[in-house]
């Protein structure tokens, strides 16, 4: 299965401390946003994935797993190892690290991606920071190159997601689909995205992050 152009997906996704960090909760989640008219569904561990698998058979999945190495800043499904059980468990596309940070095990982006393609028969989507990145991972065999990070790494910590300006460099340069993720906060910034290039959108926080919205407007009780 694959993401639809100019679609809605949502990353169904919660701390691992809340009590939404349930593979059924999540599945629910992932439900509702379904019936809603999202086309696709981001999940993050191989539990969740098999969940929201089992419980929509037919929605596009981008699965990913987040892991910490020590010593290593990467963290989305960092060696092919987590990406083998996200394919397992029943993505359709596995979200990997595309930037250009060392990875964990000698592991190099090019190898990854050939390895998800060749041995779990899977797409790649790789979540850049940076054109440079982009470029990379473009050329890595990446099959949809994500704007993820930008913002949250430390080449790129002094800028504030949504990546637009990012996109917009990334849609002249790349033969890829672009997929704008990371920081889009309403349905306006959503259309930009779209007008910007963007193949499709992916939003988080903004509909589905509970935890993180209760604790930004309780910062206001103080």
């Amino acid at each position: 299965m694959i993401i639809p152009k100019s679609s809605l997906i949502v990353s169904c996704q919660a701390p691992v401390d809340s009590p939404l960090f349930e593979p059924k909760i999540i599945a629910a989640i992932a439900k509702a946003s379904i019936n809603q008219g999202a086309k696709g569904i981001r999940i993050n561990t191989p539990h969740h994935v098999k969940q929201v698998r089992k419980e929509l058979p037919n929605i596009p999945i981008i699965g990913l797993w987040k892991q910490d190495y020590s010593g290593y800043d990467i963290y989305i499904t960092p060696c092919y190892q987590e990406a083998e059980a996200i394919a397992e468990a029943g993505a359709d596309i596995i979200a990997i690290d595309g930037t250009l940070r060392k990875r964990p095990q000698g592991e190099k982006l090019a190898d990854l991606i050939n390895n998800i393609h060749q041995k779990s028969g899977k797409l790649v989507m790789a979540d850049v920071d940076t054109i440079e990145s982009a470029i990379a991972s473009a050329n890595a065999g990446a099959d949809f190159v994500g704007t993820t990070l930008y913002g949250y790494t430390r080449e790129t910590e002094k800028f504030n997601p949504p990546g637009f300006s990012l996109l917009e460099e990334m849609r002249q340069r790349l033969n890829v689909p672009i997929i704008a993720e990371g920081g889009i906060s309403t349905p306006e910034e959503a259309k930009k995205a779209l007008d910007y290039g963007a193949y499709s959108v992916v939003v988080g926080t903004a509909i589905t992050g509970i935890d993180l919205k209760v604790k930004a407007f309780q910062t206001m009780f103080k």
